[in-house]
């Protein structure tokens, strides 16, 4: 068990440590509006980790920056490994849970198994086959994987086409959904393919 959570928190590091690499990385590019530095601008963040079971002390913090130059002063969220777009909930969670919850046959059984409500859960499930569906992120990461991933099983198809061991998988798939995480930053995949 001990070993399990240990696994757990250095997975949790490392997505720290690729936040902090893409953050760096726009940062050195310099505002996209003016070209003026970007220095850093984070804000608070209280995630929720359900399944997970732990609390990480760095993902109190978003990323952000904020140009330096009078007149502009525009603020830039690079794209994020650990946040999944503006839910409460990290994005490990968002798609371990989302998983859980199409091999569990009642909502209620899902619920038990990731600490995660009912109701959100089939909120997840309908962004995953809705919305989700028809995002340049999704399209792009179908391209990637012939043959085509099944939408009925996203995100569970998704993460099984990914050709790493589990917890790596789910890092690289962070990574590829990385780009929803922001609109503040253009060509927000470029940043995470360093880091990955």
């Amino acid at each position: 068990m001990i070993g399990d959570f240990q696994i757990v928190i250095e997975f949790l590091e490392a997505l720290t440590e690729c936040d902090r690499t893409v953050m760096d990385g726009v940062r050195r590019e310099g505002c996209q509006f003016c070209g003026g530095p970007l220095h850093r601008g984070d804000f608070e963040r209280k995630p929720r980790f359900a399944l997970l079971g732990v609390e990480a002390e760095s993902f109190d913090t978003r990323f952000s920056l904020c140009c330096g130059s009078e007149g502009c002063r525009r603020r830039t969220t690079p794209p994020s490994l650990r946040f999944l777009g503006r839910r409460v909930y990290v994005g490990a969670v968002v798609i371990l849970a989302s998983i859980v919850a199409l091999m569990e046959l009642a909502v209620t059984a899902a619920r038990r198994a990731t600490g995660v409500p009912a109701r959100t859960l089939r909120r997840w499930g309908g962004w995953w086959q809705g919305p989700f569906v028809v995002m340049p992120v999704f399209v792009e990461l179908s391209g990637l994987l012939v043959p085509a991933v099944d939408r009925d099983r996203l995100p569970a198809s998704l993460l099984e086409r990914v050709a790493v061991p589990f917890p790596a998988s789910l890092q690289k798939l962070l990574g590829g959904l990385a780009p929803i995480t922001t609109a503040s930053c253009p060509d927000a995949s470029r940043f995470v393919r360093g880091c990955m």
